[in-house]
């Protein structure tokens, strides 16, 4: 192991994130856990089982002598995109497991969690197992974040549009006049550096050449985006891509994710249940599509994710995942490491828009200014909002 880390940090980190995801269940009835409303939502109970198996395939089973998996079809279940692993249910196909039981899933993560302490504390964990670790940690808070998205997606198209949890509180943004923040053109270096954990697509560090440009020190409010419907922005092909108007058309698309015109005011589904919409809070759950169409109605853009990560230091991030204009490809120097860990970002990197920052539903010690998050054009589902560029 690290020098700097000992064996009871490890278990308590493994622990308390591990606990964390159970915590986010835990509001949840037992008919929640199954649901899939569409393919890019899975069921939560697939979530905990899906995470549960990584650090069993991954470090349990390859490096604990002796260790018994729990149950061998597990690997069919909860492999999600692993061609090195084997054969899967396909991702459609998650909503149709009612089996194994949400009680079976919980066994299942005690079994591998009893286990999973004991290697942390036994000769075999080796520094090449900590990076694995990490990695299975990380890949754990993501599904946090996953989790929390789909679970406001299966409980905001249910016609009751239950709360999730009673008066949470969120955070509140302070937004007032936007000002646009000036940079010099310039050579700027972006990508991560220094000591702690980063995913593969964040390396290597590389200098990027930058023309002036103008970045918004706030996010584009509801009130906003409300004026962009109001002014027929869902009418007007001019600010859409072709692709982005097809979309419009045959989605019949009029407003943001979650939004509902009732009896004369636009409401919002919320973690706290139906909701008018709050004009002062940032807009949310808009794809790349609606996004750059706003960018070209208010005679601007979105800005790259060099721009962006090069100005981050000078206004607040952290509340919406923020699209860039930029297509989601490999930075110079990037390379796939062997094996099943090098299908886990490069394999995805065509037709895929990157997303800046983190959200509300981010884990917290799970955001960098390098992270580069990654959605197709049409998703609306994550906490996604726009921040404008010139």
């Amino acid at each position: 192991m690290t020098p700097d880390i000992t064996t009871s940090d490890l278990v308590k980190k493994y622990t308390d994130i591990r606990k964390h995801s159970e915590e986010i269940c835990a509001p949840l009835e037992i008919e929640d856990y199954v649901v899939q409303p569409i393919v890019d939502v899975s069921p939560p109970k697939w979530h905990l089982g899906h995470t549960t198996w990584f650090f069993e395939t991954f470090i349990l089973v390859p490096h604990f002598p002796d260790y018994k998996v729990f149950d061998a079809q597990y690997n069919f279940v909860f492999n999600s995109y692993y061609e090195t692993i084997g054969a899967r249910v396909i991702r459609t196909d998650r909503g149709n497991l009612s089996r194994p039981s949400v009680s079976d899933i919980y066994k299942y993560r005690e079994y591998v969690d009893e286990h999973m302490e004991i290697f942390l504390q036994s000769r075999f964990m080796t520094e090449t197992v900590e990076t694995l670790l990490e990695l299975g940690l990380n890949h754990e808070q993501q599904h946090q974040e996953l989790l929390i998205t789909d679970i406001k997606y299966i409980l905001g198209h249910n016609p009751l549009f239950p709360a999730y949890k009673k008066q949470i509180i969120p955070k509140k943004e302070s937004y007032g006049k936007t000002e646009m923040i000036k940079f010099s053109e310039g050579i700027y270096e972006i990508g991560f550096n220094g000591k702690g954990f980063c995913f593969d697509n964040e390396l290597e560090r590389h200098k990027v050449y930058l023309n002036d440009f103008e970045i918004a020190d706030q996010l584009v409010t509801n009130r906003e985006y409300l004026e962009f419907m109001n002014a027929g922005g869902y009418t007007d092909f001019r600010h859409w891509h072709a692709e982005g108007w097809d979309w419009v058309k045959q989605n019949n698309a009029k407003s943001p994710l979650y939004w509902h015109f009732i009896d004369g005011k636009w409401m919002n589904y919320t973690f706290n249940g139906l909701q008018e919409i709050d004009l002062d809070e940032a807009v949310c759950h808009i794809n790349f599509y609606e996004a750059s169409a706003f960018a070209s109605w208010k005679k601007m853009r979105l800005p790259t994710e060099a721009e962006w990560e090069a100005a981050s230091g000078s206004f607040d991030w952290g509340s919406r995942w923020e699209w860039t204009n930029s297509a989601y490809l490999p930075y110079p120097g990037f390379k796939k490491e062997a094996g099943a860990v090098g299908e886990y970002n490069g394999k995805f990197m065509v037709n895929q828009m990157v997303l800046r920052g983190a959200s509300e539903a981010t884990p917290a010690g799970h955001s960098r200014n390098t992270y580069r998050n990654f959605f197709q054009a049409s998703l609306k589902w994550q906490f996604t909002g726009i921040r404008l560029a010139q």
